[in-house]
């Protein structure tokens, strides 16, 4: 069930340039699935009227803590990196669909620039549930890696730069990771390196689902700005999303 809730900013942590963690306390914080996402309202920006989707990057369910990475991308994001801790931020959650249990043992879950950021609450979920996830990160360089720790705390992890300052030089799909098999992967990140990825999985038949990006303005359907074009017709990514299967995409060549 949706609920309308006033977060307290119990932290807030300057990552790089243009990326932040809000860390949010509520006692009535509701059960959230790995992959869903929040609408955020922005108070003090006169040019935003829209709240913000922004993914769930982890939850703390027993302290009632909920974790955003958020990139400065516009008004509405710069504003919301001026919040201090104290401060109320008021949120619509939890929206859209969830990741689905892993096919088979073998999971890799591919993350590029702020893509990253659901994948941490998956990481911990998959091994909460006995499994050893592989997560494979892109970034252009070695000072766009953030949170390292805290996702190596649930998984192995793999690094692509396309400057080589760290990790792999090149794109996540030239990994040699990917040199491995796998039984399914989750993807999050650029429209141009989810579509990368999913050619991959369809030439190796491996099961893979990825978050859009979409647009979303109201969250619940209604406005229709998130319409993606799918197999079964138009689909609303804010509800019968984020999460898609790529088969039901259009995107096999």
């Amino acid at each position: 069930m949706k609920k309308i809730i006033d977060f307290i900013i119990k932290e807030k942590r300057i990552l790089n340039a243009d990326m932040f963690l809000l860390v949010l306390y509520s006692p009535e914080l509701p059960h959230i699935k790995a992959g869903q996402f929040v609408n955020v309202k922005v108070d003090g920006e006169p040019s935003t009227f829209l709240r913000r989707p922004i993914s769930v990057h982890n939850v703390d369910e027993d302290k009632g803590l909920l974790y955003l990475l958020i990139k400065i991308a516009g008004k509405g994001t710069m504003q919301l990196s001026k919040l201090q801790k104290g401060e109320k931020l008021n949120i619509i959650l939890p929206l859209g669909n969830g990741f689905t249990a892993p096919v088979g043992q073998h999971c890799l879950l591919i993350g590029g620039g702020v893509g990253i950021a659901p994948l941490l609450h998956l990481s911990k979920k998959l091994t909460q549930e006995g499994l050893e996830p592989v997560v494979l990160i892109g970034t252009r360089s070695k000072k766009d890696i953030v949170l390292q720790d805290e996702y190596e705390k649930y998984a192995k992890v793999y690094y692509t730069t396309e400057d080589g300052t760290y990790g792999e030089q090149g794109y996540p799909t030239q990994h040699s990771i990917l040199n491995e098999h796998f039984d399914h992967i989750y993807c999050c990140g650029p429209l141009p390196m989810m579509k990368a990825v999913a050619q991959y999985a369809y030439s190796h038949h491996v099961y893979c689902e990825v978050s859009l990006e979409n647009t979303m303005a109201c969250g619940i359907g209604a406005c229709l700005c998130c319409v993606n074009d799918t197999k079964e017709g138009h689909k609303c990514v804010c509800t019968d999303g984020p999460i898609f299967n790529i088969n039901d995409l259009k995107w096999q060549n």
